[in-house]
């Protein structure tokens, strides 16, 4: 829950939850239709620069946390500190100082996983659900046996050594560079990782989020009651079309499966244009 007194008057600069300080940022008209969007791994709120003034042209009001492990004032220490509940905690936090709820929310890589999270535990604090890349966690489960998604998601054991992801991040950073490169970063996302995440003490935190998946997540039901879109795009080396194409069993209401052709999977930069026109359509219908 939002500690009291831990927000003041638009924009919306910081929120505390569990002791914490977040930052996020604030843009669009005050009186606008409230839209959070989550980013994902390994990325800040500045992933969303290219969208963010196509959607407040629309009129909607777009919130954007820094997320717990990335704020400068929310890095606490231990796996058991990012689970998944709460992350889930920071986000109704957010909700709560920006105001009247419930809001559009969109959420990109672990961002979306959050998402899902929020939408099945606390549906009356989302009037949508729109999920980039990261589809639903049962179908991704379901699809681990019945396609390449288990070799697809190799870095994810990989990530639950302790130390070792960022004793090579320090001796040998080209070697995380290459990997993020063949996921199709681009030159200016890497340099942003460089001194958004590297350079500011981030990756602890940000591999937090992977190192707690053992402790499973919060209760709720198997079906969504949110209406969702999940995008995805046929570029994604971490998503199978298979765990895409599975999410429709478990959203109960209106749900929709955009396929983005040619993009890989940092959906927010590299097809903006596409991606606030979907945003403002599920939107728009709910």
């Amino acid at each position: 829950m939002a500690e009291p007194g831990s927000f003041g008057t638009r924009p919306l600069t910081s929120f505390r939850n569990d002791g914490l300080v977040f930052d996020v940022s604030d843009h669009g008209p005050s009186d606008g239709v409230p839209l959070v969007l989550l980013h994902g791994f390994p990325q800040r709120a500045t992933c969303w620069a290219a969208v963010t003034p196509l959607l407040t042209a629309r009129g909607l009001r777009v919130l954007a946390p820094d997320q717990r492990g990335y704020s400068p004032g929310a890095r606490p220490s231990g796996r058991a500190a990012y689970r998944i509940g709460h992350l889930v905690s920071d986000v109704v936090a957010l909700i709560e100082a920006a105001g009247p709820a419930p809001v559009h929310l969109v959420g990109h890589d672990w961002g979306a996983a959050v998402g899902w999270a929020l939408a099945a535990t606390r549906p009356d604090l989302v009037r949508s659900f729109t999920a980039l890349s990261v589809p639903h966690p049962r179908a991704i489960v379901g699809s681990l046996t019945s396609s390449r998604q288990a070799l697809m998601s190799w870095y994810v054991a990989a990530i639950q050594v302790p130390l070792v992801p960022e004793l090579v991040a320090a001796r040998w950073p080209g070697w995380i560079e290459h990997n993020l490169r063949r996921s199709g970063m681009d030159h200016a996302q890497l340099e942003r990782f460089r001194t958004e995440i590297l350079a500011d003490g981030v990756l602890p935190g940000a591999l937090g989020w992977y190192r707690a998946i053992p402790f499973g997540g919060p209760g709720g039901p198997r079906a969504i009651t949110v209406p969702t879109t999940l995008i995805w795009s046929d570029g994604d080396v971490a998503i199978s079309r298979a765990a895409a194409e599975r999410c429709r069993e478990f959203v109960a209401v209106d749900y929709r499966l955009e396929i983005l052709a040619g993009v890989d999977h940092w959906i927010p930069e590299r097809a903006p244009a596409r991606l606030a026109e979907l945003i403002t359509e599920r939107t728009s219908a709910s």
